[in-house]
């Protein structure tokens, strides 16, 4: 029997009543030459708690997330993290090494900043101002 002995999720229970379909997540990847010095911001900047998959290879848990679909000229995607306050985030994440370009501008929808990872990795953190879904 597929699946014997596995605990079902919560996720998978919702299921079972109708209430969810099968996707119980989301999964980014960050592709850089040097990861082991990205993956040392996510674990010991960022403070994401983490599972190693096998060699060093880190899995993170992220915080929650929520997905919007925008039009665009070609197909795309951007991967931004949320704060609830940019100047105090930019605060905290300045004090244990990581840099930003610029300052914190108005966008409309929020507050936002690009933040440099190792690598020239480029993140959007940004304090939104449009209702969230998390």
């Amino acid at each position: 029997v597929p699946g014997a002995g596995v605990p079902r999720s919560r996720w998978a229970k919702r299921i079972e009543r109708g209430g969810f379909m099968a996707i119980n997540g989301i999964h980014i990847l960050l592709y850089k030459p040097d990861a082991e010095a990205v993956r040392a911001v996510v674990r010991d900047v960022f403070g994401w708690s983490h599972v190693d998959a096998g060699d060093g290879w880190l899995i993170f848990a992220g915080p929650p997330a929520e997905v919007a679909v925008h039009p665009g000229a070609a197909p795309s995607h951007q991967l931004s993290l949320m704060c609830d306050e940019v100047a105090a985030t930019m605060e905290e994440l300045q004090g244990k090494g990581v840099l930003f370009r610029g300052e914190p501008s108005d966008e409309g929808w929020g507050t936002a900043i690009t933040m440099l990872l190792p690598g020239d990795l480029e993140l959007l953190l940004y304090e939104p101002r449009h209702p969230t879904a998390i």
